[in-house]
């Protein structure tokens, strides 16, 4: 591959003061991941916004959680049509592989991709209509969401609404999931939607019961 290049110095510099310090001073755990693998204890489902640390916000250490990120946080329904299928595989290893206990899906506020569905199911966004717009084809999966929630006459309120239909959406295809549906039904997994505030460093859970998200 002629159009790969050596990393920008600043990305070695700090791998070299990773190296020098949080490897070398937990070199042991280090060792004992790559020996005896990984056991998560939950698989976190976030979007792939550089201002979403999952890891952080939950103080994690490596070998805690099983990352997946995408576009809006969101996972598609169960679809084994022969295509490739990103999340569904990630889903499938965390849950039949490594039997993780628990699924969260962590939503955000100011999401680039839902605002881009936002757009483009108010006919403000040709540009992800396209057929060959990746990102409009991924976000159809919340055109539903947008349905629910087009009636809130507040652009801004309209929008964090549907960043948590995100939430709501990604749940309901999980139990899509044959294996998915059939630990939940045995106790051996249990899901979870969150929303982050990035701005207000908030977490909100959301509560079946009330069918509302609110503050852990």
């Amino acid at each position: 591959m002629h159009n790969a290049k050596p990393l920008p110095n600043y990305l070695v510099q700090r791998f070299h003061g990773w190296k020098a310090t949080t490897f070398a001073d937990n070199k042991a755990w280090y060792k004992r991941l790559a020996d005896e693998g990984q056991r998560p204890r939950a698989m976190v489902i976030s979007c792939c916004d550089s201002r979403v640390h999952v890891t952080a916000i939950f103080g994690a250490d490596q070998g805690e959680f099983f990352i997946h990120r995408n576009i809006a946080n969101l996972v598609p329904p169960y679809e084994p049509d022969g295509n490739q299928h990103g999340t569904s595989a990630a889903v499938e290893y965390a849950v039949t592989a490594l039997k993780v206990a628990h699924i969260v899906i962590v939503g955000h506020s100011s999401c680039g991709g839902v605002r881009g569905c936002h757009d483009m199911c108010a006919g403000h966004a040709p540009e992800l209509e396209e057929k060959s717009s990746f990102v409009g084809r991924w976000m159809d999966l919340l055109r539903p969401g947008y349905e629910r929630v087009k009636h809130i006459e507040d652009e801004a309120e309209r929008v964090r609404a549907l960043e948590k239909e995100a939430v709501l959406t990604s749940l309901q295809n999980l139990m899509t999931f044959p294996f998915v549906e059939a630990a939940v039904k045995s106790g051996d997994l249990s899901l979870h939607g969150l929303w982050n505030d990035i701005g207000e460093g908030g977490v909100e859970q959301y509560l079946p019961a009330e069918n509302a998200f609110k503050p852990i």
